[in-house]
């Protein structure tokens, strides 16, 4: 069986089989080559190593940071896919001395941290705080239940690595359960209705997943999401097959894709139909968070991405310094009319003896310091720093710069480039909770567990401070602002209470 399609019509746009089956194979081999790399670079895991007869490297390991190294130092020439096309047995190009320091990764995790390090606050829009606080209580049930802040950090990461990242709001076992016995509940039950709701499941989709058809007239419109990936079932391929048969049995896997329109949902393992049924909420379950908002796309900016030349950089320079190192640790001879000067060992005690008068031993090795290179390796960290917009001081690396510190002003200047992306950000990442939230409330509308109107499914986000805070001040400063007038409500709401 293979793909049908016939039941989808979302705005009167077909959707084309062909168009799927180009979707997931060449369009999807193209994006998951893109999106592995990036995370890659990001997770640089280790690797076990395949030494060539050219190598004198003894770490049994190597990182896929290595893949943007040059030849001269690792050895081996690598294709745009990461495999290793050739390797040089003869000994002419021998493998270096590889240091790899990974600036991608505490870079992002910062980022991550300045966005999500602490909980972040909503309120709803209503004017009657008794349903606002109902409508509250509700979305901060269904957020908990997914995870809470473990969940947005984990979308930050995504996005940030990826460009972007989608949520997907399944609302499948709400209907089931909710609407069997939704009459008996309402915003006075609003414990049980906030246990209703925590049945909504908020899928983070990875964007090596995701492939979504825009509409052709307008690219913000999604009029299909689509999901293609490899389901991992908990047995074995092949039939009668054993863990002691040490016949490399591997477990089996399906190939899937599920399709999602506005009024119907259909999921395929290996080109069979597996499962459909009714979207209940009449729209696109799906929240697009682009990490960083580019015109005209459907993703957003990595923060990855930019990186990767620089990391390449970076590590090359360190891996040259190290072997530079290496060969200053350590003096070599030359021995000149010695026979067998190759086979005994260079040391306290021991002597060689000739009749030839001419006979030598020449000593070199151990040059110099580079100050150009140290320079360099500086001014590549620096680079990093204004391409990624993290300074070093905003993971806690104080170095001579504990002058920039005196003040919260001096300390927000000195870090205005994560801060500034951060607010860029929370503009992103702030509306893809709002629209989560919009859906939250709609699901719960259609079910019929909490009625709702459009109005009412507004939210407002309070982000707490990303830099360190004195209490103490930030009280005098509550104080001062409800003596001058300020409703003392909205002074809760700017200190996160």
């Amino acid at each position: 069986m293979s793909f049908d399609f016939s039941i989808f019509s979302s705005n009167g746009n077909k959707l084309n089989e062909d168009y799927v089956y180009w979707l997931t194979g060449e369009e999807y081999l193209a994006r998951a080559v893109h999106y592995e790399r990036l995370w890659s670079y990001y997770q640089n895991d280790l690797l076990p190593a395949r030494l060539t007869a050219g190598s004198n490297s003894d770490r049994p390991y190597v990182q896929t940071q290595e893949y943007g190294l040059p030849v001269r130092v690792t050895g081996v020439r690598r294709s745009f896919w990461g495999s290793v096309e050739s390797g040089d047995n003869s000994g002419e190009i021998r493998r270096k001395e590889i240091v790899i320091e990974n600036d991608i990764a505490w870079r992002i995790e910062t980022i991550v941290d300045f966005l999500f390090g602490r909980k972040f606050t909503i309120t709803s829009k209503v004017p009657d705080r008794q349903r606002a606080g109902e409508i509250e209580a509700i979305l901060n049930n269904v957020f908990e239940c997914n995870g809470g802040i473990l969940f947005f950090q984990q979308l930050a990461l995504l996005g940030s690595v990826y460009g972007f990242v989608d949520v997907i709001v399944r609302t499948d076992e709400l209907f089931e359960r909710g609407l069997a016995d939704a009459d008996g509940f309402g915003p006075e039950a609003i414990a049980i209705v906030a246990g209703k709701a925590g049945n909504i499941i908020l899928e983070a989709i990875e964007p090596v997943r995701s492939l979504p058809v825009l509409n052709e007239n307008d690219y913000r419109k999604i009029d299909y999401y689509i999901q293609y990936y490899h389901k991992r079932h908990n047995e074995l391929a092949g039939e009668h097959s054993s863990m002691m048969s040490g016949d490399g049995q591997e477990l089996r896997e399906s190939r899937c894709v599920e399709v999602i329109s506005p009024d119907w949902w259909q999921r395929y393992e290996d080109d069979e139909l597996a499962g459909e049924g009714v979207n209940h909420l009449g729209c696109l379950p799906v929240v697009h968070i682009q990490n960083m908002a580019i015109p005209y796309q459907y993703e957003g900016r990595s923060d990855v991405e930019p990186l990767i030349p620089l990391q390449d950089e970076l590590n090359t320079r360190l891996s040259d310094r190290a072997s530079r190192i290496t060969f200053q640790s350590f003096k070599m001879y030359l021995g000149k009319g010695i026979d067998n000067f190759n086979k005994l060992p260079v040391g306290p005690g021991v002597m060689w003896n000739t009749n030839n008068t001419d006979a030598k031993i020449d000593e070199f090795g151990g040059d110099d310091g580079s100050p150009a290179e140290s320079e360099h390796i500086q001014q590549i960290r620096d680079a990093l720093e204004k391409s990624s917009g993290v300074a070093a001081i905003a993971a806690g690396i104080i170095r001579n710069r504990i002058g920039n510190l005196t003040s919260a002003v001096a300390l927000k200047i000195t870090l205005m480039g994560i801060l500034a992306k951060n607010q860029r950000k929370r503009q992103c990442y702030g509306k893809g909770i709002a629209d989560m939230a919009r859906l939250i409330l709609l699901a719960l509308d259609k079910s019929g567990v909490f009625p709702n109107s459009p109005q009412e499914r507004e939210i407002e986000i309070h982000w707490p401070n990303p830099l360190p805070e004195n209490v103490t001040e930030i009280l005098q400063e509550a104080k001062l602002k409800q003596e001058l007038g300020v409703p003392a409500e909205q002074v809760l709401k700017e200190i996160g209470y």
